[in-house]
């Protein structure tokens, strides 16, 4: 099979001939691994190839002007994000600080830069998909319609909680007008690749380690009708949709297969209700899983026969009838041995097979 073949069969829940495999990193251990098999630091190409990964993203590039004054120490985004750099023991994080809208009022929020869907070049995401046409091909992304992250990193995530809860109207309208842009960007993306495609990604983070972040009907009340909207703008396309979500989320997922998501994503089997045997028995025939294979488990603290044993037993629960992409619950971490990633992507090769 195609890489493409490969993750639609899962995603239908038929069984592919093997399981499809994803890739996402941080720079250090992403730095490390294309050492560690002899690629140039650029060569992300050659690393996909070599781990077996199954599934690229694109996007249209923003070509349009600077909307944000800089800041000293700042990086800063198009949407008006900041971001500083910060050690830590294995690496470092661009963390967010600042938080301009923190107190920000109703006509601050309207008054605030946003990007504009004319400057962003959806003709060079269409030749990226036409270059890569092989592969899984997914648009959009984890923070594509997520409202509790973005909109924190200009707010402060407790400030935003509290605004959901109070039905604050600057950060509705800070909500709702992301969500115009990212639809149009959408919309234009798909257009211009259309036919080429062939699975969209959203994103909401709506758990903790422990339970759900928000209730379920702050979820039916804000965040569903938003997310809709997007997924039926994939839809009519007729995309699967696949939706980010850390920590504990299965308390929504009756609900995400009522709007329509076809794949869920991250599954930190440590978090409640987020076991692999768990998840596949009480959903496996309704939705398609891509993760499971968590980044503060063996991988990070285990030896590479730790690794390949946690990839073996998360397989013989998520590979039967299909529906699994084989997946770190988040970016691979800086403190990640180099040769425990190794172990993941070969037991992922060798245990996969059907």
């Amino acid at each position: 099979m195609t890489s493409k073949e490969r993750v639609l069969t899962a995603i239908a829940h038929q069984q592919p001939d093997r399981v499809p495999i994803n890739y996402i990193a941080n720079p250090g251990i992403d730095g490390r691994l294309k050492a560690y098999y002899g690629l140039r630091p650029d060569d992300n190409e050659g690393l996909y190839r070599v781990l077996g990964v199954d599934l690229r993203r694109v996007a249209a590039p923003y070509t349009g002007p600077a909307l944000h004054a800089p800041v000293p120490d700042r990086v800063i985004d198009m949407w008006g994000i900041r971001r500083r750099w910060i050690e830590h023991e294995s690496g470092g994080y661009w963390e967010y600080c600042d938080f301009p809208l923190r107190d920000a009022t109703l006509e601050e929020i309207e008054a605030w830069p946003f990007p504009d869907s004319d400057h962003f070049d959806f003709a060079a995401a269409a030749e990226q998909c036409r270059q890569l046409g092989e592969y899984c091909i997914v648009a959009g992304g984890p923070g594509f319609v997520d409202i509790i992250n973005h909109s924190g990193m200009v707010r402060t995530m407790e400030q935003v909680l509290v605004d959901l809860l109070t039905d604050d109207p600057a950060c509705l309208r800070l909500i709702d007008r992301r969500l115009e842009v990212e639809l149009a960007i959408a919309a234009r993306t798909l257009e211009a690749a259309k036919g080429l495609v062939d699975l969209f990604y959203i994103g909401e983070d709506l758990g903790t380690q422990q339970g759900p972040l928000i209730s379920l009907e702050l979820f039916r009340k804000h965040f569903r009708p938003r997310h809709q909207r997007m997924i039926d703008l994939a839809k009519s396309y007729n995309l699967p949709v696949m939706i980010h979500s850390c920590g504990s989320s299965s308390w929504a997922f009756d609900d995400f297969i009522e709007m329509g998501i076809d794949v869920v994503d991250t599954l930190q089997p440590e978090a409640r209700d987020m076991a692999p045997a768990y998840l596949k028995s009480r959903f496996g025939d309704r939705l398609a899983f891509h993760g499971c294979i968590s980044t503060a488990g063996p991988v990070a603290y285990g030896a590479p026969d730790d690794v390949t044993a946690n990839v073996r037993d998360t397989l013989e629960i998520m590979m039967p009838g299909g529906g699994y992409i084989l997946s770190p619950t988040h970016q691979l971490q800086d403190n990640s041995p180099t040769e425990n990633v190794a172990a993941m992507y070969e037991a992922g090769k060798e245990y996969g097979l059907y």
